[in-house]
């Protein structure tokens, strides 16, 4: 079992980032993903998930109305679209699978600076 993430990077406040998460080594597409946020000296926090096949969507209050996660079935990868980014964005993203409990991906640290 491996997620490996994409995305991230630089961006001003009210800008955009698109991360991405595939799987490999299990069927990617069954299982819920989540994407998690660890700020410095904050504790990691959940943003989004999308069920198994994306039956359904669920966002932390701070990402409703400005986070998307969705899945690419011909990419097999989950994607968080994150529009109008604030300071409070600032924090290295995880992506993790339902298949395990240690179904986590590398992160990937996303800057909102100007």
């Amino acid at each position: 079992v491996q997620l490996v993430e994409s995305g991230g990077g630089l961006v001003q406040p009210g800008g955009s980032l698109r991360l991405s998460c595939s799987g490999t080594g299990f069927p990617f597409m069954f299982y819920g993903v989540s994407y998690y946020r660890q700020a410095p000296g904050k504790e990691r926090e959940l943003v989004a998930t999308i069920d198994g096949f994306g039956r359904g969507t669920h966002y932390a209050d701070s990402a409703k109305g400005r986070f998307t996660i969705s899945r690419d079935t011909a990419q097999n990868t989950v994607v968080l679209q994150m529009n109008n980014l604030k300071f409070d964005d600032t924090a290295v993203y995880y992506c993790k699978s339902a298949v395990s409990d240690d179904a986590w991906g590398q992160g990937t640290q996303v800057t909102v600076s100007s």
